[in-house]
């Protein structure tokens, strides 16, 4: 089997418009919730969430792109272009069937959705949707578009499995390139679901936090008093690389994908397993993969989402694997800060590992101040502050309705 690992990154977030400024952020310990600007939230039990700041697609799109492109492929195709340009590769030199591009999204054009949707029944009846309406909607899209603004002809689709989207997207790229089927892919997701549709339905099922008068300390993971996750959106970009290529070419390797795994709950359609079942095995294979012990773990950035539920199914299912005090294990959860991007939140949290590996920093979970008592004393959860602590692996962890665990494990080079 071929090495992968990543030389490039790209980052579109409530707390970042790119990577860096991501991560100074995430280690600061800033929330990116505020009050819903896209829509007049009064209506609503929950009326806040991350929302991107200062972000335009002009700033990357021209006039027809953006018309053409729902919100979510606008920032596909924003950090995909930063992640391309980070990696420096020399795309009009290299065979473009060499270069795939495998994306994910969980929800797709929502925010198209609702707009044709919406006028067409304050219409008159008759039949009229715009000719972009479904090229908008569909989920692939994102995927496509990559491919077509850079020209790269590889292997090209999306990848779903709900907030395990991303994730799945890396796992694919990663097996692809190890079996030889390409040298290079674009891989990661976006999501662009802060719409009345997309709250309604997620706070009708009592899903989101209602912390309404206090959204900043809304996500809380892990702490007794969470109440429902905080929605995000944005986007996350990797570009993984067969290792011989990168190093022929004296490519930057931020890290090395050592595993990657996948499991079902076959549980519930939206609640995890309560005992961790699935995604206790997903951590084992994906550890099994990468030729690794429990001890050689350094950093853990959990799903954690700020959910009753939720939270504890995962926690059961870390100690399943690593027991109730690993002793070299800092766990993390970062949603906290950038809320919870669905298909996207894989590769946000991804490239938050891959910086923990090179700058030896854990990022915090903000907000948690008290611990739920079902969590062991022993439990490594870092709260409030960011710590410097060296880290050679870290694991990210994706969970998603439907019952859907992807892992994906990295190595510092």
């Amino acid at each position: 089997m071929k090495r992968v690992v990543v030389t490039g990154l790209g980052a579109l977030t409530p707390i970042g418009n790119d990577v860096n400024e991501l991560w100074e952020n995430a280690v600061a310990g800033k929330s990116g919730a505020a009050r819903i600007t896209k829509f007049n939230p009064d209506l609503f039990k929950s009326q806040f969430a991350c929302e991107l700041k200062g972000f335009t697609p002009e700033t990357y799109l021209d006039r027809n792109e953006i018309k053409r492109s729902d919100p979510f492929t606008q920032y596909a195709i924003y950090v995909a272009a930063a992640a391309l340009a980070d990696s420096g590769l020399d795309i009009p030199s290299m065979d473009p069937f060499d270069i795939g591009v495998i994306w994910g999204s969980g929800q797709g054009g929502m925010a198209t959705f609702e707009e044709e949707v919406r006028a067409y029944s304050t219409g008159n009846g008759t039949p009229r949707f715009s000719p972009f309406f479904v090229p908008r909607l569909i989920t692939n899209m994102a995927s496509g578009m990559i491919s077509i603004k850079f020209g790269l002809m590889g292997i090209n689709y999306t990848a779903v499995s709900a907030c395990a989207t991303s994730n799945t997207a890396i796992m694919d790229a990663f097996n692809y390139i190890r079996l030889g089927k390409a040298k290079v892919f674009v891989t990661g997701g976006s999501e662009a679901p802060i719409t009345e549709a997309s709250v309604g339905g997620f706070t009708s099922m009592k899903a989101m936090s209602t912390r309404n008068d206090n959204p900043e300390a809304a996500s809380r993971p892990f702490d007794v008093a969470r109440e429902g996750f905080v929605m995000g959106e944005g986007a996350g970009a990797l570009i993984l690389e067969e290792y011989e290529h990168a190093k022929k070419r004296g490519a930057r390797i931020y890290a090395e994908v050592i595993g990657a795994s996948m499991t079902a709950d076959a549980y519930h359609m939206t609640a995890t397993h309560p005992e961790g079942l699935g995604a206790s095995r997903a951590m084992q294979l994906a550890m099994e993969e990468a030729g690794i012990n429990t001890n050689e773990v350094d950093y853990l950035n959990t799903h954690a989402t700020s959910t009753p539920v939720g939270d504890i199914s995962e926690v059961k299912a870390i100690m399943k694997v690593f027991g109730e005090a690993p002793a070299n294990l800092a766990i993390s959860a970062t949603k906290s800060m950038t809320g919870h991007l669905l298909g996207a939140a894989g590769a946000i949290e991804s490239i938050l590992c891959i910086k923990a590996i090179n700058h030896g920093i854990i990022p915090p979970t903000i907000n948690t101040e008290n611990l739920d008592p079902e969590i062991p004393a022993g439990m490594n959860i870092i709260t409030r502050q960011a710590i410097n602590k060296p880290v050679k692996i870290a694991m990210n962890n994706t969970f998603g309705f439907g019952g859907h665990n992807s892992i994906v494990v990295f190595r510092g080079v």
